[in-house]
């Protein structure tokens, strides 16, 4: 897609930080494929759990495997030094807070000085919607944007670790790249949906592969924003080549009630034992949040549906082995996208 002033990938090198990733891996193949040559960080380079990032195209000549760890400052030097930019997507999924909250502000502390050492030209960092929308006091009809940030003192009285830790991340984030100088642009993807390039499945695509599997009987009466993972790959390296790219960007396509989900799944996956009964019966179906994802598409991103977005995950699942295949027809798969 390319972009008035965008710079080209060809003869670039980048660093991905946590490259095995569900969003890594994807910014790792569309990086190679626009011809950057990518040094990705993992904790084990030959782990097998990495060997799908060595059969994307272009891994062979312009992908390297560094063994780094957030918390260790020098192995992060090494693996960014020589690099015009840096995509930081590590950072663990948990409502541990020890386990969420200093490797999520010191890693992201070490890649930004990393970063500066080696004078890089911009990082671009993935934050989350869960430093953005988790404010007690928004009212129904504002609009969720780039502006907001969540409630620290909310996210901590309510334990939401993984939304205290997304936010204080990014707070350390633009602390440091400010006192360092350092080029800072910052993804903030909402529920991330779509294949699956990873051999195992993520916290993300448990979200829907519950409610397939039969171990969710209900579905709860709230509200969740949803984008596809190439959109937010896309996103990621749209605002590292526009030069004008500034702040953060809101990565969303739309916001479902989970009633609304599982009911698009039921329409394109009948054969499974999706839940259509809402756990919360008493109370007033939860109204979908107004957001804005105006940003990205002035850069050019167009957004894919997110009923494409529910069925490539469901596919990805059962090509993956995670999911039994049902028995049906291509022709059958191509009128049920249709529909």
């Amino acid at each position: 897609m390319p972009v008035d002033g965008a710079l080209s990938g060809s003869g670039q090198i980048v660093c991905v930080t946590g490259a095995g990733g569900f969003i890594a891996s994807w910014i790792v193949k569309l990086l190679l494929e626009r011809g950057y040559t990518v040094k990705g960080t993992v904790r084990n380079p030959d782990d097998p759990k990495n060997g799908h990032l060595r059969e994307l195209e272009g891994a062979n000549e312009r992908l390297i495997l560094c063994k780094a760890d957030l918390l260790d400052y020098e192995s992060l030097r090494e693996a960014i030094s020589g690099c015009q930019g840096v995509f930081h997507t590590a950072s663990p999924v948990t409502d541990d807070p020890e386990q969420m909250v200093e490797p999520a502000v010191n890693g992201t502390k070490n890649v930004i000085n990393a970063a500066s050492e080696a004078k890089v030209r911009r990082v671009v960092f993935t934050s989350s919607i869960g430093a953005v929308y988790m404010d007690p006091n928004r009212g129904p009809d504002a609009v969720v944007d780039e502006s907001c940030w969540s409630d620290l003192e909310f996210c901590k009285n309510t334990r939401n670790w993984y939304c205290y830790g997304k936010a204080v991340a990014e707070q350390a984030a633009w602390e440091v790249a400010k006192e360092k100088e350092v080029d800072l642009v910052v993804v903030n993807p909402v529920l991330v949906l779509g294949p699956l390039l990873q051999p195992t499945v993520n916290a993300s695509i448990i979200h829907i592969l519950k409610y397939l599997t039969g171990s969710a009987k209900t579905y709860a009466n709230s509200v969740q924003a949803y984008v596809h993972v190439k959109d937010v790959a896309l996103a990621h390296i749209l605002v590292f080549e526009t030069p004008s790219a500034a702040g953060r960007y809101l990565c969303a396509e739309s916001v479902l009630h989970r009633g609304e989900v599982v009911e698009i799944l039921a329409k394109f996956f009948p054969e499974y034992p999706i839940p259509l009964k809402c756990s919360d019966e008493v109370n007033p179906r939860a109204k979908p949040y107004k957001f804005s994802n105006q940003k990205l598409k002035d850069l050019g991103l167009e957004f894919t549906p997110v009923k494409q977005c529910l069925y490539d995950t469901v596919k990805s699942l059962q090509e993956k082995g995670h999911l039994p295949l049902p028995v049906s027809t291509p022709q059958e798969d191509s009128i049920r996208i249709q529909s």
